[in-house]
């Protein structure tokens, strides 16, 4: 016990600012994103108040503060979305349950083409009717440019992906098609 005496004001400091940091994160009193963040904040420019004075657990808090700056632009939504899961388990979580009934749907052991063709619509429209039931008009677009945009960009994957059986299907053909391309195309003069 003696040996590690003079380590344990560090570990106590180092348990303090992480306790912090989950108690700012864990967010009892339901606060929005702002404020979340405004309090995290005030406990990193704590953290690093202390670094110099830190000793042996100056390298963890530097990296605790390295960590969370690469985290922070994405790390405070949730308190400001209802319904969005906070952690990275509980995102995987939600969309292994979507791959996971999609196979059922489909009685696939993978997933579904469709899913990585659709999966821009499919997946949100899947986890949106999860949290309540919708009536027809709500369904209707409210942009219809923003909606033919999607709908163009959905046809686009579509026929790309049509395009790569081409050859299989019909190699002859195929290569016939490409003969009549090259011959039509004018040559360089």
């Amino acid at each position: 016990m003696s040996e590690t005496a003079d380590l344990w004001p560090d570990v106590e400091k180092g348990f303090a600012h992480v306790h912090s940091a989950a108690h700012i994160l864990g967010n009892q009193d339901k606060a929005g994103g702002s404020t979340v963040r405004r309090r995290y904040r005030k406990l990193l420019q704590a953290i690093e108040q202390d670094l110099p004075a830190s000793g042996e657990l100056r390298l963890s808090l530097e990296h605790f503060l390295k960590v969370t700056e690469s985290y922070a632009p994405g790390l405070f939504h949730c308190y400001d979305v209802a319904d969005l899961p906070r952690t990275n388990n509980a995102l995987e979580q939600l969309f292994g349950s979507t791959r996971h009934h999609e196979r059922r749907c489909t009685g696939r052991k993978v997933a579904s083409p469709s899913l990585v063709l659709r999966g821009a619509v499919r997946i949100i429209a899947g986890v949106g009717t999860r949290l309540r039931i919708y009536q027809g008009e709500e369904l209707a677009p409210a942009n219809l440019d923003d909606w033919r945009k999607l709908r163009q960009g959905l046809e686009k994957r579509r026929q790309a992906r049509a395009l790569r059986y081409r050859f299989r299907r019909n190699p002859a053909g195929f290569l016939q098609h490409l003969e009549g391309i090259l011959l039509k195309a004018p040559l360089p003069t």
